[in-house]
């Protein structure tokens, strides 16, 4: 019996572990093991966890832990930017913040918590 999870974009559960990613043979997703979301013993609610491993909450301060290049613009996010007053969302990119008056989207494996 198989411990993947199933694919998150068509749903079939057929999915392996390649090395350190999930592949889904039916729509040939790929994404991270490290990656996947984490059910809280309690609420059995995705927990959002930073690069260290600390769990994350609305509103929380966070600081870059490597240079990050902005898609789209010549910006580039500067390690050790603190950041304020994080909102949490579900999907790839799971923490919402504004940086200089910009809205960005981040990935939380590229932060700790400040």
């Amino acid at each position: 019996m198989s411990t993947a999870p199933a694919c998150p974009v068509c749903a079939m559960e057929n999915t392996y572990q390649d090395g350190d990613n999930y592949v889904c043979p039916d729509c040939a997703h790929e994404w991270p093991v490290a990656g996947t979301p984490q059910a809280d013993e309690e609420g059995g609610e995705a927990v959002i966890r930073d690069s260290n491993g600390t769990i994350l909450a609305d509103g929380d301060s966070v600081i870059l832990i490597k240079d990050l290049k902005v898609k789209g613009s010549s910006l580039v996010l500067k390690k050790g930017t603190k950041v304020k007053s994080i909102r949490l969302v579900g999907g790839d990119h799971d923490v919402d913040c504004k940086i200089d008056g910009v809205s960005m989207s981040l990935k939380s494996e590229f932060l700790k918590k400040a």
